[in-house]
């Protein structure tokens, strides 16, 4: 018989935290048993233009497999703990619209992420690309359009942009500083129509009042990512804005997407999918 893991596994979890982080705070927010949903009101550039949307990140925390790399049904020892983010995007493009969720599993131990999936809808077809670490960061890339088809790679691990939005949640100042080799995010990679592969980058971290930024420019792709945090504990991400050319021709306008965040509220989201619960969207302002 199945139960479900979170009935179960708070204890676990924060005793791991607690020896990892040494701060009862840290198990106390992390392990409740419930998620942190935060959402933004977004700007996201798209074929020359601003769009309108909203976005939320979703933090939750979970125990993984560590081979298979899939959430564990069951609370054990041997299981990893993580803290997933799905971070999710929704905006429209003229007639159609679009939607991105990335789902970044970083372990709370430390290191690089585990494991990192981006899935992308619009109307003109799906396009999905995962990130498994083993010793190796294996890729698997599909997408409808005929120069990225199916792919199936390696590549040596190295610093990834889409679990630098854990790293600032779990301890900021695990975040890489300096001269850096990075991957961009698999959604930028997708929307760019890039090649998966590193790029070098240029990472600072600095503080002002009660915010921190962090900030990534990668040179050869003239694109810099801003992320604004709270600089105490929960460290609770404020907004953020990524400036790039929006358009694949040299004559491509640059533009900034931007987001501010709207809300935060900490609930059992799993549980609340009835019609009833749809309040819960309205205290999110979406």
């Amino acid at each position: 018989m199945r139960y479900p893991l979170r009935l179960f596994s708070t204890m676990l979890l924060a005793i791991s935290a607690s020896h990892v982080h040494g701060q009862d705070e840290f198990s106390q927010y992390w392990y409740a048993g419930d998620a942190e949903l935060s959402s933004y009101n977004l700007q996201q550039a798209r074929y020359g233009e601003l769009n309108q949307g909203t976005a939320v990140l979703i933090y939750v925390s979970e125990q993984l497999l560590p081979k298979e790399q899939v959430k564990a049904d069951n609370p054990s020892e041997d299981n990893t703990t993580v803290l997933k983010l799905n971070k999710h995007k929704s905006f429209l493009t003229g007639i159609y619209p679009y939607s991105i969720m990335t789902s970044t599993f970083s372990p709370v131990a430390g290191g690089h992420a585990l494991k990192v999936s981006n899935t992308t809808q619009e109307w003109c077809g799906n396009a999905y690309s995962q990130l498994n670490h083993r010793q190796q960061f294996e890729i698997t890339s599909h997408s409808y359009f005929e120069g990225e088809a199916d792919q199936s790679f390696s590549l040596a691990p190295t610093h990834l942009e889409d679990e630098i939005w854990n790293t600032i949640r779990l301890d900021p100042a695990q975040l890489p500083v300096g001269e850096i080799s990075m991957l961009p995010a698999f959604e930028y990679i997708r929307l760019l129509h890039i090649p998966t592969q590193v790029y070098q980058a240029q990472a600072s971290l600095t503080h002002k009042d009660q915010l921190s930024v962090y900030t990534i420019k990668y040179p050869a792709l003239d694109r810099k990512l801003v992320i604004h945090f709270q600089r105490e504990f929960p460290y609770v991400i404020e907004g953020w804005q990524d400036t790039y050319k929006s358009g694949f021709d040299q004559d491509a306008k640059v533009l900034t997407s931007k987001a501010s965040r709207i809300a935060t509220i900490k609930e059992k989201y799993w549980a609340l999918h009835n019609n009833r619960h749809k309040i819960y969207r309205e205290k999110l302002g979406l």
